[in-house]
C-alpha cells in the first residue's frame, strides 16, 4: 500500500513512519513537507515524475507554502485524484476546521494526539481500518 503523508513536522513524520513499520500491512510511506510538494508528488511533477499513485493520503491542515485546506480542495476537484481517500490528521480541534474539511470532501478527520503512545495507536488504527477493512478504488 502506498501512503502519502503530508506533514511539515519531522518528528510527527518520523513517528508515523515508525508506526507503519510496526504494522501488519506492508506499506510504503512517502512524505511531503508542504502543500506544494504534495501536489507535485500527486501530479508526478519535477523530481516526483516517477512517484506512485498513493492509495491513501494523510494530510495535515497547517502547512507552509500551501495549506492543507487548499491541498484537499485541489485533490477533490481533480478527476484523476478525487477517489484517493484523504484523512485529515491535524492538531486543530476547531469546529470550523472540521466542518470545512468535510465540506471539501475529506474522508475522515482525526485530531492528532500529543501523547506519543496515543499517536502510535491512532496511526495503527488508520492502518487497521484503511489498509485492512476498506476496499479502496483501483483508480
Amino acid at each position: 500500500m502506498e501512503i502519502l503523508l503530508v506533514e511539515d513536522n519531522p518528528g510527527d513524520a518520523r513517528l508515523a513512519a515508525e508506526a507503519f513499520k510496526e504494522g501488519t500491512i506492508p506499506t510504503h510511506l512517502h512524505v511531503a513537507s508542504d502543500g506544494i510538494e504534495a501536489m507535485a508528488f500527486l501530479r508526478r511533477q519535477g523530481r516526483h515524475e516517477s512517484a506512485p499513485r498513493p492509495d491513501l493520503i494523510l494530510l495535515d491542515l497547517n502547512l507552509p507554502r500551501k495549506d492543507g485546506r487548499e491541498v484537499l480542495a485541489e485533490i477533490k476537484e481533480d478527476p484523476a485524484l478525487r477517489r484517493i481517500p484523504v484523512i485529515v490528521l491535524t492538531t486543530s480541534q476547531a469546529e470550523s476546521d472540521v466542518s470545512r474539511a468535510y465540506d471539501l470532501h475529506a474522508n475522515c478527520y482525526i485530531v492528532k494526539p500529543v501523547d506519543f503512545d496515543r499517536f502510535i495507536d491512532v496511526v495503527k488504527g488508520i492502518e487497521d481500518f484503511w489498509c485492512s477493512l476498506v476496499k479502496l478504488s483501483p483508480v
